[in-house]
C-alpha cells in the first residue's frame, strides 16, 4: 500500500463532518480530531512553525533546502465533509484492477455503484477504486487532498535530492459550509501564492469559481380557520410558493451547466402562520450575479406589495466571489502548475468551478490560490469514490510544483 493511500484511509475515518448554523468555530468540534492528528503527524515528519490554533487551523513550514531566494508556495485543504450526508464510521474499501461493472456496495441495502448511473467509471477500468459501504459519503472531499499534500511533505523529506524553497502548509475547517478561511491569518501564513487541494478528476485545474451569495427569508403569515379564513389567512407556505415561482425556471441548478448561473432553493420549513426560506445565488459573471440579487429583491418587494409591508423579509448576503479576477493578474502562478502537470505527462484541463474552494476567499485576501485535482468523484454522496493513481499523481503534483519553483 502506497503512502499516500494509506493516509487517505486513515483520515476518512475519522468523522469530521461540519454543521450550518452552528455558533461555534469549527463548527463542528469533532473536526478537531483530525486536526491533532495532522499536528502529531507534522512534527513527527520534523516540520518547523506546527501550530494547531485556537480557530481549528493547521499550519506548518518545511524550510527551503537551496541557497538562493526563491518564492514561498503554500499548499491546502480543508478537513471537514459535507454536512449532506453522515461522514460517520466511514468504511473505505479498495477495490483493485476494477473491471469495469457494477460495484456491490452494500448487499442488505441492495446498493451498487454502477456504470449506468456513472458513465465515468468506465474511464478507470483497471485503476484500484476507494469506495463507500453505501451509508456514507467517503470524504475525498477533501481528505484526498490531505493526503496527498502530507505524502508530498514526506516524500520531499524523504528525497533532500529534491530541491524546494519553503513550503507552506494549511488545512482548514468549515470549507462546506462557506466559512473556511473565516479567521484566516493570511500575513502569518505569509506564502506569496498557494494552491488548494480541492478538486476532482486528474488534469483538472482551476482558476475560476462562482460569485456567491445567501438569501434568508423569514415569511410572516396571517393564520385563520380554514373554514373561515377568507380575506383573513395568509399562508406563509402559499407566499413560499408564490415567491420561488417569480424566479427564472431554467435558472435552477438542474437546468444548468458550465458557466451558467442559479437559484437554489436549500431549505423550505413552515407552517401557514410563518415559513422560512433559504437560497443560494450563483454565478461566474460578476454582472450577472448582481443581476440576480436585484431580480430576487424585485420578487421579495412584489410579495410584498401584494401581501402588505413585512409579509416579506429577505437578507442577502454575499459569500465570495471568482478568483478569477485576483489571480489572472499573476499568470506565473498557473504557468507553474500547467508546467507541473505536463512534466508528469497530465494535460490541463481548465474548468470554471461550479462552486468555490477556500482559494475564492483566500484570493481576494491576499493570497492567490488555484485548485489542483485530487482524483475523486461524485462528492456529497453514497457513490462517492477515489481514483487511488489519480491521487497519486495529485501528490506528484505538489512535490513538482516544489521543485519548479526552486529554479531561479
Amino acid at each position: 500500500m502506497t503512502d499516500v493511500l494509506e493516509r487517505f484511509l486513515r483520515y476518512v475515518k475519522i468523522d469530521t463532518q461540519s454543521a450550518h448554523n452552528s455558533t461555534s468555530y469549527p463548527s463542528t468540534s469533532k473536526q478537531l480530531d483530525l486536526a491533532r492528528v495532522l499536528e502529531l503527524e507534522l512534527h513527527q515528519l520534523g516540520l518547523e512553525d506546527v501550530l494547531l490554533d485556537a480557530y481549528g487551523y493547521v499550519t506548518a513550514t518545511l524550510p527551503s533546502n537551496t541557497d538562493h531566494p526563491t518564492a514561498t508556495v503554500g499548499f491546502l485543504a480543508h478537513m471537514d465533509t459535507s454536512p449532506a450526508v453522515s461522514g460517520k464510521d466511514v468504511k473505505p474499501r479498495v477495490v483493485e484492477n476494477y473491471d469495469g461493472g457494477d460495484i456491490l456496495l452494500n448487499a442488505e441495502l441492495n446498493t451498487h455503484l454502477s456504470p449506468t448511473e456513472f458513465p465515468n467509471l468506465l474511464e478507470h477500468t483497471g485503476k484500484t477504486l476507494v469506495v463507500t459501504d453505501g451509508t456514507t459519503l467517503l470524504g475525498a472531499d477533501d481528505k484526498a487532498g490531505i493526503a496527498a499534500i502530507m505524502s508530498a511533505l514526506a516524500t520531499l523529506i524523504k528525497h533532500p535530492e529534491i530541491p524546494h524553497g519553503k513550503i507552506r502548509v494549511g488545512f482548514t475547517p468549515d470549507e462546506e459550509v462557506g466559512a473556511g478561511v473565516e479567521f484566516f491569518d493570511v500575513p502569518a501564513f505569509g506564502a506569496d501564492f498557494a494552491y488548494t487541494l480541492d478538486g476532482g478528476p486528474v488534469g483538472e485545474f482551476s482558476y475560476e469559481t462562482f460569485n456567491a451569495a445567501s438569501a434568508s427569508i423569514r415569511i410572516n403569515g396571517k393564520s385563520a380557520h380554514p373554514g373561515d379564513s377568507k380575506n383573513k389567512l395568509i399562508n406563509a407556505l402559499q407566499v413560499a410558493i408564490n415567491f420561488h415561482n417569480l424566479l427564472p425556471v431554467f435558472d435552477r441548478p438542474e437546468n444548468t451547466e458550465k458557466r451558467e448561473g442559479f437559484f437554489h432553493l436549500v431549505t423550505l420549513n413552515g407552517e401557514a402562520d410563518q415559513a422560512i426560506m433559504e437560497y443560494i445565488i450563483r454565478d461566474h459573471d460578476r454582472s450577472k450575479f448582481e443581476q440576480k440579487k436585484v431580480l430576487m429583491q424585485k420578487a421579495a418587494d412584489y410579495i410584498n406589495e401584494i401581501y402588505g409591508a413585512g409579509t416579506f423579509e429577505l437578507e442577502l448576503k454575499d459569500q465570495y466571489y471568482n478568483m478569477r479576477e485576483m489571480i489572472s493578474p499573476h499568470p506565473h502562478i498557473l504557468d507553474i502548475a500547467r508546467q507541473a502537470y505536463r512534466n508528469l505527462g497530465i494535460e490541463p484541463v481548465e474548468v470554471a468551478v461550479r462552486g468555490g474552494t477556500d482559494g475564492s476567499r483566500l484570493s481576494y485576501m491576499g493570497l492567490p490560490t488555484p485548485n489542483i485535482f485530487t482524483g475523486g468523484y461524485n462528492y456529497h454522496g453514497r457513490f462517492e469514490y477515489l481514483v487511488v493513481e489519480e491521487l497519486e499523481l495529485a501528490k506528484q503534483v505538489v512535490v513538482e510544483i516544489a521543485r519548479l519553483i526552486n529554479q531561479p
